[in-house]
Order: structure tokens, then sequence, then C-alpha cells
């Protein structure tokens, strides 16, 4: 069987290596849309993770014939009504991510229900197929510790069950329990299947 070729529908270097990481091993061949030399503005207008990673990867389907790969993921919190969700990356858009952290917490602060869930949509579109796979893992919102490493969100998010934040945790075992995680794993069986 001829080597699939993938296109990762971003312009962020770790995300493609990542990419790279987990699906190089199946055989598989990763390129960014700069590699293509794909250039394209997108509008991300959906209302969800699905349909923003949807419209990313229609846009780079429209310019060529590989297999696209996208994603949108974020924070989404109980009581802010699922704030900031699809706009995690919006969310103060201009400052660092502890101004965030300390923002969100603040929002926190008369709230008993601190419940929280990082949701990842990994889109996939081969020829006319298209495939969305969804991970999702639930915990709580503390405040960031100073040890805190990991980047975005991940020091202000406690998963259920274990007793470090995601900045706290050793990488490995975030990436198997993460919403990033649980979606690629799905995606990893969907090409397992397509390239037996």
């Amino acid at each position: 069987m001829e080597k699939l070729e993938v296109v990762i529908a971003t312009g962020n270097k770790n995300k493609v290596k990542e990419y790279s990481e987990i699906l190089e091993p199946l055989g598989i061949k990763i390129s960014s849309m700069k590699d293509e030399g794909i250039e394209v503005d997108i509008d991300e207008n959906g209302t969800t993770f699905e349909e923003n990673s949807l419209i990313k990867a229609r846009a780079i389907a429209e310019k060529t014939n590989k297999i696209v790969i996208a994603d949108d993921s974020g924070l989404c919190i109980d009581a802010l009504d699922g704030f900031p969700g699809i706009k995690s990356a919006r969310f103060m858009e201009d400052r660092p991510y502890s101004e965030k952290h300390i923002a969100i917490n603040e929002m926190l602060k008369d709230k008993e229900n601190k419940n929280a869930n990082f949701t990842c949509a990994i889109s996939l579109i081969y020829g006319k197929e298209e495939k969305v796979f969804v991970g999702k893992v639930f915990g709580r919102i503390v405040e960031a510790k100073s040890k805190g490493n990991g980047f975005g969100y991940d020091p202000i998010f406690l998963p259920n069950g274990y007793q470090e934040t995601f900045g706290e945790m050793d990488e490995e075992l975030k990436n198997s329990i993460s919403h990033r995680g649980q979606a690629s794993k799905l995606l990893i069986e969907y090409f397992e299947k397509i390239t037996k």
C-alpha cells in the first residue's frame, strides 16, 4: 500500500511535531501547511470545537488532495456556562496565561462549583470522507502553583483522580489522559484500520 500523506492544518510547529510523533510510526508522512505552500486566512466562526476543527480542515482540503487533519480545543468551566470554551485562545488574547489564570480564578471566587473539562476535537478529511474524533478530560479549576509547567491553562486544571495539575504532571502521563491524547487514540485507531 502506498504511504499515506497527511497535512496538518496549523502553523504551530509544536503541533506538527506532536502529530509526527503520533502518526509517523504508522508509516504516515506528515507535512504542515507551510511545507505545502498553503496560505489561507480561516474564519473560525463555528459554535463548537467540532465545527471549528472541520472549518479549518475543509479550508485546507480545498487546497490539497492529501489527507487533512485539523483540531480545536479548549477549557470549559461549568460555573461559567462553558466559558472560555471555543474562545480559550482568544480570551485576554494579548495577555500572558499567568494573568488569564488569575482572571479565571477571580471569576470563580464566589462559586462553589469549580468543575471544568478540557475538550479536543480532531477533524479528518480523506477524499469525500469527513470524521471528527473527540476527547474530553474532566477535573476542576485550582490556583496555579508556582512550580507548574505546562502551557495554556494546564497549571490551573486538576484532572479528577490526580493530585497534580496538568502543569505539574509528567508529560507522558498527561499525554496519556489528556483530551488531545484521547482524541489522538481514536485518530490512531482510524489510521490503523485504513493502513492494514
